[in-house]
C-alpha cells in the first residue's frame, strides 16, 4: 500500500489486462489448445485475459512475429478492451519483441517469459530460487541487444567520451558475472544432492519418482500416500521444489516416493537446464509413477509431452507405471473412452484427492518391486537375527519361522541387499 497526497493507493489490485497471441501453421496444429494453456498461464501469473487473435500463416514473421494487418487488428481490440499488454504464444526473438512493442505501444512478453515469472513467484527453496534466477539471467542475456532506449548510452558529446562502458555493455558483463556466481552456488546444491543419493544407494530403500504433465495430481498423490502436505492448487506449476517422503507399503517394504516439478509444452530450455538436477531425480529412481489427468481433452498431447521430455533428460530403461487420475472426474462426465498409454509398463486408474483405487496403484508397484528382487530362502543362525530386521526393511518378508537349528526365511530381497547378506553370513 502506496500513500500520496494524503491518497492511498492498493498497489496489489493492479492487475494485468492481457490479449493472447498466437501463430497457427497448419489447420491440424493445436493453436487454439496452446492458447487454452497459455489462458491458464495468465491466470497462474495473476493476470486476467480479455481477448485472443490467432493468424494463420506459413511461419511466424521474423521482424514482427505478425503480420502487418494482424497488427494493426491487434493495437484496436487493445484499445477496446482496455488491455495493458499481449502475450505471445512463442518465444519471440529479441527484434520481434522489440519490433512489436513498438508498433503496439504497449507491453509484450512471450510464452517463456510467462513461464520464468510464475517460476519465480512458486519458488520457495534456495535451489528453487537459484535455478529460477538462473534461467531468467540467461533468458535476458540474450535479449539485451535491440532493447532500444532504455539500455542505450545518453547520447555524443561532452561527458560522455572516455574509458567507461554503456549501459548495454555494463548489463551485459554483470548478467555474466552473476551467471558464473550462479552457476557456483547451483553446482554446491547438485553435489549436496548427489551426496544424499550415495547416501540412499548405500541404504538400499527403492526410490519410487512421480513424474507427469503440470496440475496432473502429483502432489496430491504424495500428499494423500505420506501426508507430506505439500500445496496442492487447481493451478499450473503449483509447486517446484521436489519433495522426497518415506512409505511403507502393506507388505512392510519402506520405499521413498518424491515428487518432481510438472511439464508443459513449449517448457522453455533455459528451464530445463536450469533444473536440471531437479528433473533428474526419476533418472535414479528404480520406479517411476506417470501421473496423467484423465479429465483433460489434450490428455494424448499431454502424454507426449511428458516421455519427450523424458527423453530430452535421457531417462529410460526405467519401468513406467501410468496412474490415469481424476477418474472421478471423468465417471461423472459420463466418458466411456479406454485409456491407454502404450508407452507404459503397467496402468492403474485412480483419484488421488478422493483417496479411491489407491490400493492397485500399490499393488502394482509391490509387484515392480518384486521382480527386481531376488528370492531368498535360508536358515540363519539366532547370533545373526539383526540380518532379518535388514531383510524386513527392504525386501519382502513371504515366511518367517523359528526352528531348532535357526530360523528359516522366505523373502523376495534386492540383489544388493542380497550380496551384503551373502556377505556377511560368509564372514
Amino acid at each position: 500500500m502506496s500513500e500520496i497526497n494524503n491518497k492511498v493507493f492498493e498497489t496489489n489490485d493492479l492487475v494485468e489486462r492481457v490479449i493472447l497471441a498466437g501463430i497457427s501453421t497448419n489447420d491440424a496444429d493445436d493453436t487454439n489448445d496452446s492458447l487454452d494453456e497459455l489462458e491458464e498461464l495468465a491466470k497462474t501469473a495473476g493476470a486476467v485475459v480479455v481477448g485472443r487473435l490467432i493468424q494463420n500463416r506459413e511461419a511466424p514473421h521474423p521482424g514482427t512475429y505478425l503480420g502487418k494487418g494482424k497488427i494493426e487488428e491487434l493495437a484496436d481490440m487493445l484499445d477496446a478492451a482496455n488491455a495493458t499488454g499481449v502475450i505471445c504464444d512463442d518465444e519471440l526473438s529479441p527484434a520481434q519483441m522489440a519490433n512489436l512493442e513498438d508498433a503496439l505501444n504497449a507491453k509484450v512478453m512471450d510464452r517463456t517469459l510467462l513461464i520464468l515469472d510464475i517460476f519465480a513467484q512458486r519458488a520457495s527453496t534456495r535451489e528453487g530460487k537459484i535455478q529460477v534466477e538462473l534461467a531468467q539471467l540467461r533468458y535476458r542475456a540474450t535479449r539485451l541487444v535491440g532493447l532500444g532506449r532504455s539500455l542505450s548510452r545518453l547520447g555524443g558529446g561532452i561527458g560522455t567520451r572516455g574509458p567507461g562502458e554503456n549501459k548495454l555493455e555494463m548489463d551485459r558483463r554483470l548478467i555474466k558475472v552473476r551467471i558464473s556466481q550462479l552457476k557456483k552456488e547451483l553446482e554446491e546444491v547438485k553435489c549436496h544432492r548427489e551426496v544424499a543419493r550415495k547416501q540412499r544407494s548405500r541404504n538400499p530403500v527403492p526410490v519410487v519418482s512421480i513424474v507427469g504433465y503440470t496440475n496432473a495430481g502429483k502432489s496430491t498423490l504424495l500428499n494423500t500416500l505420506t501426508g507430506a502436505n505439500v500445496l496442492e492448487e487447481d493451478k499450473l506449476f503449483a509447486t517446484l521444489d521436489p519433495t522426497t517422503r518415506s512409505l511403507e507399503l502393506e507388505s512392510g517394504q519402506q520405499i521413498l516416493l518424491t515428487d518432481t516439478v510438472g511439464f508443459i509444452r513449449k517448457l522453455p530450455h533455459h528451464l530445463v537446464n536450469a533444473f536440471r538436477s531437479t528433473l533428474e531425480e526419476a533418472k535414479y529412481a528404480d520406479v517411476i509413477i506417470h501421473m496423467v489427468d484423465a479429465s483433460n481433452p489434450q490428455m494424448d498431447a499431454q502424454i507426449h509431452v511428458v516421455y519427450d521430455t523424458l527423453r530430452q533428460l535421457e531417462i529410460k530403461d526405467k519401468t513406467i507405471i501410468t496412474a490415469f487420475n481424476k477418474m472421478d472426474i471423468v465417471r461423472a462426465a459420463g466418458q466411456e473412452t479406454v485409456l491407454k498409454d502404450f508407452g507404459a509398463d503397467y496402468t492403474v486408474y485412480v483419484s488421488a484427492k478422493q483417496r479411491e483405487s489407491l490400493k492397485p496403484l500399490l499393488d502394482t508397484i509391490e509387484k515392480v518391486l518384486r521382480e527386481q528382487k531376488v528370492l531368498v530362502e535360508q536358515v540363519f543362525d539366532y547370533k545373526d537375527a539383526g540380518q532379518i530386521a535388514v531383510i524386513r526393511k527392504y525386501g519382502q518378508l513371504l515366511e518367517e519361522e523359528y526352528r531348532d537349528d535357526g530360523i528359516y526365511v522366505k523373502a523376495y530381497v534386492p540383489a544388493d541387499t542380497c550380496a551384503q547378506l551373502q556377505l556377511l553370513e560368509n564372514n
